[in-house]
């Protein structure tokens, strides 16, 4: 049997390369997505070196346009995305009275928008073979807002809304939908240390039993 593909959007040092790399070590193969070649050369050489068949596709989560062409690219040389993970973030401090509507535009963009654009470049083929999975990066500022951290409050709480509203529509075709609700700062060596969160996201695509995981 041939290896499940799971897309990574959002690769990068923290968590998307750890859920990348736990999902590798379990007979994944990966696609890395994120803006930067270079960094993304370095990240699938590094997988490669730990036996993990991996590869990288550039785009850019404030831009739909480079995302469909990216999963044009994915499906064409790599087949259908079993396991989706959006992890993009605008990690912007700044209270309300200090934004206007094109910011806070922008930064959902990439917060919600795109995790949205992303989801439908592969439901299509997961309704097809009636399983698929697509997980998201949240955060518990989706239920403990911030006001020094507006965009991203709104960000993870509309994300953790068409989680579950994702997960509502698409269960009865085989298609799970979850997200790790982060309640800390990302750091190494730390509860929040990246691999930690990585194995959350594993027990979710493992149990299927609940749409969300809180860490804190």
């Amino acid at each position: 049997m041939s290896k499940k593909l799971i897309v990574v959007v959002g690769a990068g040092l923290g968590i998307g390369n750890h859920v990348a790399k736990k999902f590798g070590v379990n007979n994944f193969r990966v696609v890395l997505v994120s803006r930067n070649q270079e960094s993304l050369n370095q990240y699938v050489e590094e997988l490669s070196s730990e036996g993990i068949e991996s590869y990288a596709v550039v785009a850019d989560a404030a831009s739909p346009l480079s995302l469909t062409e990216a999963f044009n690219q994915i499906k064409k040389n790599y087949g259908t995305t079993d396991v989706l993970v959006y992890n993009p973030a605008v990690l912007k401090d700044g209270k309300p009275t200090s934004l206007t509507s094109e910011i806070l535009m922008s930064h959902y963009q990439v917060d919600v928008a795109s995790a949205l654009h992303c989801a439908l470049q592969v439901i299509p083929d997961q309704v097809k073979q009636k399983a698929g999975t697509i997980l998201f990066t949240g955060g518990t500022l989706a239920m403990y807002p911030s006001a020094d951290w507006t965009t991203l409050s709104i960000g993870k709480a509309a994300l953790r809304n068409l989680a579950f509203t994702l997960a509502e529509e698409l269960k009865s075709k085989g298609i799970f939908v979850g997200t790790v609700s982060i309640g800390g700062s990302v750091a190494p060596d730390t509860h929040f240390a990246p691999d930690l969160i990585a194995e959350k996201f594993w027990e979710l695509y493992e149990k299927r039993e609940k749409n969300e995981i809180v860490y804190n």
